[in-house]
């Protein structure tokens, strides 16, 4: 067996009190592809820096082979000091090195070089510095979140140029399909510690779940052995006293041990706070547009969103999800056609770049909205030190500013803040930026039980697998279609045709209906009668009606002194807006299942 590139033995290294690495190991040969995983804050990047010979140990062995080249990809490149993007991209070759290389790496990675660095976004920041570390061909690639703020198509082609990579490479990502095409072998760092499976990262959670089963197991036995041995401490007959102090001493090591044990970190408990029922129909958009100077965003779209739907976006990076999503819930105003919002609708929104205005403020402040110490969580007040624990900070967090938090954290923060606000329409733009895998199981389990709408943009293809019912694709000049199913789903109606390219007429498959209702149409006739033309003029006349009603006895349920006043009138406007509501909903399914017809009808 070929010797290591480079090998990490027995790491050490405390922040403070607080154990990071704890006798971690790394172990590189020529060609391996490894996925490096753990939790949020496990030290996995730490571990990369250490191997890369940014960080030192505080103990332990660390051995690089002297010839071998080493490139090392951080989370957030620093490309100052260059006139352009071709000039940082180079300045990572060797004399021996082909330039070529990098320009062809920055074509595929949707740059000119011309670019000023000093201008990129943060996606175009980490294209260029991708192009810098795999321009060299080095012997040993070390990327930290390589895919962070890639558009799908980028991701693609990165997978494609690392399988195809002569380069051993260690790799930190928290996009599971990503590390399932990639890598080989698995290292998991947990509690300080590295365990390693020779096998890519697909079989990597059966083998992490088996381990955790086969230790907690021993810690019940450990216990038990202890309970046996302070019964025979206390109760035991009394034999030569060298043997009997020789028990002691192991019962004292067991006790050690058990105490020592480090448990494997809990999980989030994400549940979002529920809201009343929205009306089945959620959003309407009829025949909108919107252009960025001659640069066509949206054009002519349509579509029906109904309760219960799950649409995620997806597309390259510009291509215009974000300002199609604001258009469809209303923040955004098209220049042409129109948006209609369904009744008693409560969005509560994440923005992907998860902006808080006051960086100093603290933890809990930001939480609670400055409202004390205490966030309503489904109606039910909780103080924000609990809340917090939900989503794993520590109650010492609690007065920390928000500027100390890691990535990680802040995303776990702004997703705390938006699940405690009632809501029945989620709207999550890139939610899974900067989430462990723990944390987004939950997020998964979250938005696939949620029972009210849910409208998202991700780049996470196994997470759009497992959450959304339908996807919208842009074309290419303003055009987008929609898809039924997930991200799998929709690359096999679109034949071999990525979301980067429009797909031929042999190779897409007809998308589904406009509408997200599930609800179905009559039997077509050859043209509607008077009655439902009739109903389809004035329904939306009759809905805005009930609309307002139920707003008035919403508004007159509010006030906290009705009950005791008049419990009479209290029960009379509750049962009142009971039944507007029921009689909202049938009128949008009425109307809905007339739309349906009238377009069938006209073909």
């Amino acid at each position: 067996m070929a010797p290591p590139l480079l090998q990490l033995d027995d790491i050490h290294l405390s922040f403070g009190s607080e154990r990071l690495l704890d006798g971690a190991a790394l172990s590189v040969s020529a060609g391996e592809r490894i996925a490096l995983v753990g939790r949020n804050g496990s030290g996995k990047s730490t571990l990369l820096k250490i191997a890369a010979g940014m960080t030192e140990p505080q103990d332990g062995k660390v051995f690089r082979q002297p010839t071998a080249t080493v490139r090392y990809l951080p989370q957030v490149p620093d490309t100052a000091g260059f006139a352009t993007v071709r000039d940082y991209a180079v300045a990572g070759l060797g004399p021996a090195d082909d330039q070529n290389r990098a320009d062809y790496l920055l074509d595929g990675l949707g740059l000119t070089g011309d670019e000023n660095p000093s201008t990129l976004s943060g996606g175009e920041g980490r294209r260029a510095a991708i192009a810098r570390v795999l321009a060299p061909a080095p012997d040993i690639l070390l990327l930290d979140e390589p895919t962070n703020h890639l558009d799908l198509a980028t991701i693609e082609w990165l997978e494609q140029e690392l399988v195809r990579s002569s380069s051993a490479i260690v790799l930190i990502s928290h996009d599971r399909r990503f590390l399932e095409r990639v890598s080989k072998a698995t290292v998991w760092l947990d509690r300080g510690t590295t365990r390693r499976l020779d096998q890519g990262f697909g079989a990597f959670e059966e083998w992490r779940d088996q381990l955790l089963e086969e230790e907690e197991r021993d810690q019940h036995k450990l216990g038990r052995q202890i309970a046996r041995e302070e019964h025979w401490l206390r109760y035991g007959v009394t034999a030569r006293r060298k043997r009997n102090m020789r028990r002691l001493g192991e019962l004292q090591s067991m006790r050690q041990r058990h105490r020592s044990h480090r448990g494997p970190e809990g999980v989030a408990a994400l549940a979002a706070s529920d809201a009343a029922e929205s009306g089945k129909l959620v959003i309407e958009a009829k025949g909108i547009a919107k252009s960025y100077g001659s640069n066509p965003i949206v054009r002519d779209f349509s579509i029906r969103v109904a309760r219960g739907d799950r649409l995620g976006l997806v597309g390259p990076n510009g291509a215009g999800k974000t300002t199609l999503l604001k258009l469809l819930i209303g923040s955004m105003t098209p220049e042409t056609g129109t948006v209609r919002l369904g009744a008693n609708l409560e969005i509560a929104a994440l923005d992907q770049h998860r902006d808080i205005p006051d960086p100093a403020e603290t933890v809990a402040h930001y939480l609670t909205r400055g409202a004390g110490d205490q966030i309503s969580v489904n109606g039910t007040p909780k103080h924000v030190v609990s809340y917090m624990k939900d989503f794993l900070f520590k109650p010492e967090q609690a007065r920390s500013p928000v500027r100390d938090l890691s990535g990680g954290e802040r995303a776990r923060l702004a997703l705390a803040r938006i699940l405690a606000q009632p809501a029945n329409l989620l709207v999550l733009d890139e939610p899974t930026n900067d989430l462990d895998m723990e944390t987004l199981d939950l997020l998964q389990e979250l938005v696939s039980g949620f029972p009210g709408t849910v409208i998202l943009v991700s780049h996470d293809r196994d997470f759009l697998d497992r959450t959304v019912t339908s996807l919208l694709v842009p074309e290419g000049d303003g055009r987008w279609t929609e898809y039924a199913g997930g991200y799998s789903d929709m690359l096999a109606q679109r034949g071999s045709a990525g979301i980067a390219a429009r797909p031929s007429a042999a190779a897409a498959r007809p998308p589904k209906e406009q509408s997200a209702s599930p609800v179905k149409p009559r039997a077509t006739s050859k043209k509607l009668s008077f009655k439902q033309k009739h109903a389809l003029e004035t329904l939306p006349k009759q809905m805005e009606a009930a609309s307002a009603e139920i707003g008035k006895l919403e508004a007159k349920l509010a006030d906290p002194d009705l009950y005791s006043k008049d419990p009479k009138a209290f029960a009379d406007a509750a049962a009142k807006l009971d039944m507007a509501r029921d009689k909202l909903a049938a009128m949008e399914e009425e109307w809905l299942q007339l739309e349906m017809l009238r377009e069938e009808v006209e073909g």
